[in-house]
């Protein structure tokens, strides 16, 4: 039986659509989707029309240069890297959809790569070339993989109905991408992702830094923290448990947070702690944490770093609320380490560390752009709910943000609704300038994932240094799903992949 918050919410569509919310909100003709290509979004035709016709504020335009100044058309199919480079670092995932065991959890019924969820941890120095085959055996809709975080080639984003068909059972696809930025990534699949991420198909990816790092930002040792609920049990690292990590006194462990989830994950210490990177990015000057939580989006990872107690007890650095890595003397008693409970303080990330030159001036951007974010009721697909809107549009009639190779773009990114919505732009990461007309002042905040809270505002800039049509989408996945979804286009870049068409490509 449907429960009272579900009735409400059909009572309030059966009204809306009853009474009539304006053409616009439920025009069947612009919300039957059938089969698609991302290159037909928004309101101009082929998705390339002015930037105003759009809905999104667009001013300014760069010299030309790339795909759309050559005036010929670039399919993503072409984006990859050296197909004459041999690989550094071969890995083979078996995609199967299969009932499994998570330690504490119980059996799962869901998806695994080589026979486990998380999948295996993938491992690379900076500058190999990566090479990462999927083979889907027995996953019935079909599969890719995205590599969240990473700025691969096009080719290798794994989106189903951009960049790629989805696998199909008995079929393989091999990812081929440079491992040029140092840090924690993770990968998941990037068809049916709401349902596939939640029930196990992702893993933690690892780029090890070519050069030593920079002051203040050294460990002597590290692990990886993934988090990830399945069957609503908060996980680490595929257990219902806590980490244990053996460091003798006054050694200092880098911990890789991975926060796969749904929403937002708090990291906190009795002891003070270090926040070394966000997403794959390090902070510049560090300094030491106390009484306060840093918070991690949905998809977001953080580096931090944890010392061994010097009396030889254990340091406790709660991760996600529910789960802990333990961080101590080997034989150390676990009930030595000091249980803090949650600090309400939350650690700003616009005003940690210190100062640090940007390598490009964004003050003087080519493209400025809006992407306001709120809700209305409708129809999508002949679905009747409460749907997300950009710029005041509904899906699929919402911005492509068009940008030329070279030119610096700056959005404005508004939140007018009462959720929390985790924004992440493939193959790029983007500088923080300000939240709320308040300036960055601390070590440049360079992310992939970033919560913008309801009535926040967030300036963000980013180089168009990588050609392709790249997916901007909330990371709470079932946001997505309800049409929290835009891209970002480079001129003369084209897909021959549909969506919802014979290859049965559902990207959310």
């Amino acid at each position: 039986m449907p429960s009272r918050r579900e009735l409400v919410r059909r009572l309030a569509v059966a009204v809306a659509v009853a009474t009539g919310l304006g053409a616009g909100a439920l025009a069947w003709s612009s919300t039957l989707l059938g089969e698609y290509s991302v290159m037909d979004m928004g309101a101009g035709a082929g998705g390339h029309a002015g930037h105003a016709q759009h809905g999104a504020s667009g001013t300014g335009a760069a010299a030309a240069s790339g795909a759309g100044a050559a005036g010929a058309a670039v399919e993503v199919t072409s984006l990859t890297e050296d197909p004459d480079r041999p690989a550094d670092v071969r890995v083979e995932l078996v995609a199967r959809q299969e009932s499994f065991e998570v330690p504490g959890a119980g059996r799962i019924d869901g998806f695994t790569l080589n026979g486990t969820s998380p999948g295996p941890e993938i491992r690379a120095r900076q500058g190999d070339l990566v090479e990462v085959t999927l083979v889907n055996e027995s996953v019935s809709d079909g599969a890719t993989l995205h590599w969240h975080g990473i700025d691969v080639p096009n080719a290798a984003d794994g989106v189903a109905g951009v960049t790629q068909d989805a696998v199909p059972v008995g079929g393989t696809y091999t990812y081929r991408f440079v491992a040029r930025d140092a840090g924690t990534y993770w990968y998941h699949s990037h068809q049916l992702s709401h349902d596939q991420v939640v029930r196990g198909m992702l893993g933690a990816i690892v780029i090890e830094p070519a050069e030593p790092p920079a002051p203040g930002t050294a460990a002597d040792a590290e692990t990886t923290a993934l988090l990830h609920v399945y069957g609503g049990e908060h996980t680490l690292n595929g257990r219902a448990a806590d980490e244990r990590v053996d460091a003798a006194p006054g050694v200092t462990v880098r911990v890789r947070v991975i926060n796969t989830d749904q929403g937002t994950a708090a990291v906190w210490s009795a002891a003070p702690y270090r926040v070394l990177a966000i997403d794959g990015r390090d902070v510049h000057e560090p300094a030491d944490v106390d009484g306060q939580r840093l918070l991690i989006p949905a998809g977001g990872r953080a580096d931090v770093a944890v010392q061994a107690p010097a009396d030889g007890s254990l340091a406790r650095l709660h991760v996600g609320g529910a789960r802990s890595v333990l961080v101590g003397a080997t034989g150390a008693d676990e009930a030595s380490a000091d249980d803090a409970a949650q600090p309400t303080r939350t650690l700003d990330l616009l005003a940690y560390g210190r100062p640090a030159p940007l390598g490009f001036d964004p003050t003087r951007p080519d493209r400025s752009y809006d992407y306001v974010i709120a809700r209305r009721f409708g129809i999508i697909d002949g679905r009747p709910g409460n749907f997300w809107t950009i710029n005041g549009r509904m899906f699929p009639d919402v911005p492509m943000f068009e940008v030329r190779e070279g030119d610096v773009v700056a959005m404005r990114i508004v939140n007018d609704s009462g959720d929390v919505h985790p924004m992440h732009l493939h193959g790029h990461h983007v500088v923080v300038l300000a939240r709320d007309g308040v300036a960055a002042s601390g070590s440049p905040w360079i992310v992939d994932s970033l919560d913008v809270h309801p009535g926040e505002t967030y300036d963000i800039a980013f180089v168009a240094d990588n050609l392709g049509i790249w997916a901007d989408h909330c990371h709470t996945l079932p946001h997505a799903v309800d049409g929290l979804v835009a891209h970002l286009m480079y001129e003369g870049v084209t897909t021959p992949f549909t969506i919802h068409g014979a290859a049965g490509n559902q990207p959310e």
